[in-house]
């Protein structure tokens, strides 16, 4: 799905920094939370320098168990920091959005159909991206895409997704 994306970017005239979590060496676990911050990592780093370089954002993951793959809660928990994606403002509840100007578009594959998975379970994986995550600092509008049913699904109707993800990209600029 990233790859028909980027692809779809590419051709449409966008340029693109490329952050694959998986491939990151880091600790996802915020051991101190807020109270005491734990060096970044180089590769973290470096994906915060793309994250800050780019206009618009684009997350493709599986849901796993109604969530995020825990890696990239934990690139989350890592990166997205008081004073880095948000800060809280002193004596407040409120804080100031420090990654407004970016959009996004969320990419998420699934075993259910998108509309069971909003109605039965109310999307948890995509509201804390969404709302608690981007949103909360900044980014905005974040569109949605939902792909499902994956493991029923045979080599056309996956073709047919590539397809469409591919045309997202695309549509970009």
């Amino acid at each position: 799905m990233a790859e028909a994306y980027k692809k779809g970017a590419i051709e449409g005239g966008a340029e693109v920094k490329e952050i694959i979590i998986a491939d990151l060496q880091f600790n996802p676990n915020l051991s101190g939370g807020y109270q005491s911050r734990t060096e970044l990592e180089p590769d973290l780093l470096e994906a915060w320098e793309k994250i800050q370089w780019a206009d618009h954002l684009v997350w493709v993951h599986p849901v796993w168990w109604g969530g995020l793959p825990a890696i990239m809660k934990g690139f989350i928990d890592r990166l997205f920091l008081p004073g880095m994606a948000f800060k809280y403002r002193e004596n407040s509840i409120w804080w100031d959005k420090l990654l407004t100007g970016k959009t996004a578009h969320i990419i998420t594959t699934m075993d259910q159909p998108g509309w069971y998975y909003r109605l039965a379970y109310g999307r948890p994986s995509i509201n804390q991206l969404k709302k608690s995550t981007l949103e909360f600092c900044g980014v905005k509008p974040v569109k949605v895409t939902t792909i499902g049913i994956i493991k029923t699904s045979d080599d056309t109707k996956r073709k047919q997704w590539l397809d469409q993800v591919y045309k997202l990209g695309i549509k970009l600029v």
